[in-house]
């Protein structure tokens, strides 16, 4: 088979580079000559020649022959290719964090099995998106695709490299476990790299002592085809199992891993899901406090603007500052760096930590809920309602041509009760009187698709419903 012309795989090598990440297509968007010359690019960006960066992967069939090919273009460039192998994407933020070294881990996350990608980090595990370096990469990617990698006088090596049992020693370190009651956890690992870390951090496969927990496992065997179901928990069809196996086991609760484990949903005992939002609450109250208790009184906690309006209450209530952001992974990283904040929540179930170089880590987030329950007695269902005192519809994707037009309905039809504000989409929150339920909504336009995307929260489930069901009839025209 003839290799396409160094200009079309420059087109494709366009294609793949997202706003945070890259991903795409196995063998089109993505092929060997792309990821080496994406490998050569990162060293010559990131200035790594003559240091270190780390390579992981995750399961998927694809996985290890990109990371193969992308050490060839990085150590061609000078670097010392540090390979951690078979990983969770917070493994490998722990690994750019421990070693203070770039880090580039494959992996397309929740996506089916026919995509791969990479998500970059600076050292620190400092994020890399298009405005901070990724769109230097891609340009400088394909000019190699053009021209031909050089490699520097003196190329770099590949060491490989097993950090599994310092990432679960470390985590243990930050949250406690060993004085919860006795719990009975259902986890979901979809087949993704939840079944590595879940067993290491949790159980005692990574040498550890044990924890007072029971793991029940489902679908912990590695496999980048997703024979059971995708491994994207935020699709309520890939919670069925686990809500179903909770119930069928007696379990305390359940955890829902993506493919590269970096986000965790939580169940409780009976079968229902666990809001997000909910989480970043318990979590952000578990941070203030342990950081007050060691003297810091100017603290910050970050969420997305469409988090429940219960977060930032939470966070104000414990006498921190809520800070707001835009939905997105890499400009959450930066406001944690630039705002010192001790915690970071969004909706869609990343959570991020000042002690974990102020990454992402689903798992972590899981330890944090397992510590709060499991230092009572209630049924989750119960500590679970407490932190969800508002209705939300969770996130709804509408196909519109003319989103320009959608905008204008919406503002024509709420002029006059509501307050407009044009931060990541627009938001319509509602001005009522004091006795008048409380409710708002967010529409904001895909990156990559031609969708709106609406988020609506009411004081009761009638008020979020009607609102929900008024604007979809406006988006949708």
């Amino acid at each position: 088979m003839t290799s396409p012309a160094p200009s079309e795989l420059r087109t494709r090598l366009n294609a793949a580079v997202k706003a945070y990440d890259v991903r795409g297509i196995v063998g089109e968007a993505l092929t060997d000559e792309i990821v080496e010359a994406l490998g050569a690019a990162f060293v010559d960006e990131v200035g790594a020649a003559g240091g270190p960066i780390v390579v992981g992967h995750d399961m998927r069939d694809s996985s290890p022959a990109f990371a193969a090919a992308f050490a060839r273009g990085a150590t061609a460039r000078g670097a010392d290719v540090v390979a951690i192998g078979l990983c969770s994407t917070d493994e490998s933020y722990f690994a750019s964090g421990a070693l203070d070294a770039p880090a580039a881990m494959f992996t397309a996350s929740h996506n089916p099995a026919a995509y791969n990608g990479i998500k970059f980090s600076r050292a620190g595990a400092r994020g890399i998106s298009l405005d901070t370096g990724l769109a230097a990469i891609r340009d400088r990617a394909g000019d190699f695709l053009e021209s031909g990698i050089v490699p520097v006088a003196e190329p770099g090596s590949v060491e490989s490299r097993d950090v599994l049992a310092d990432y679960a020693a470390y985590l243990r370190s930050l949250v406690d476990l060993t004085a919860v009651r006795p719990l009975k956890i259902v986890v979901d690992a979809g087949n993704g790299m939840g079944g590595l870390t879940v067993p290491a951090v949790l159980g005692e496969a990574a040498g550890l002592a044990g924890l007072p927990l029971e793991i029940v496992p489902l679908y912990f065997e590695l496999d980048g085809t997703f024979p059971n179901h995708e491994a994207n928990p935020l699709e309520p069809a890939n919670l069925v199992d686990l809500q179903r196996a909770v119930v069928e086991h007696g379990a305390d609760l359940g955890l829902a891993f993506d493919g590269d484990a970096d986000r965790c949903f939580v169940v409780d005992e009976q079968g229902g899901a666990v809001n997000p939002s909910a989480v970043a609450a318990i979590v952000a109250l578990r941070e203030v406090a342990r950081v007050r208790a060691a003297g810091e009184t100017d603290i910050n906690v970050i969420h997305n603007l469409i988090t429940s309006q219960f977060v930032p209450e939470t966070i104000s209530a414990a006498g921190a500052t809520p800070v707001r952001t835009r939905v997105g992974h890499s400009l959450i990283k930066d406001r944690m760096a630039e705002t010192g904040a001790v915690f970071g929540g969004e909706h869609s179930a990343h959570y991020y930590f000042r002690d974990f170089w102020g990454a992402d880590n689903g798992m972590l987030a899981a330890m944090h809920v397992l510590a709060e329950f499991g230092s009572q007695d209630a049924p989750l269902s119960a500590l679970a309602a407490r932190f969800t005192p508002y209705a939300l519809s969770g996130e709804i994707n509408s196909t519109v041509e003319d989103i320009p037009a959608a905008y204008t309905r919406i503002v024509e039809a709420y002029t006059g009760t509501a307050e407009f504000e044009e931060f990541d989409g627009l938001t319509v929150r509602g001005v009522t009187a004091a006795d008048e339920p409380f409710w708002w909504f967010n529409v904001r336009p895909s990156n990559t698709e031609p969708l709106l995307r609406l988020n609506v929260e009411g004081a009761d489930e009638a008020t979020m419903a009607g609102i929900r069901d008024d604007v979809l009839a406006l988006i949708r025209g």
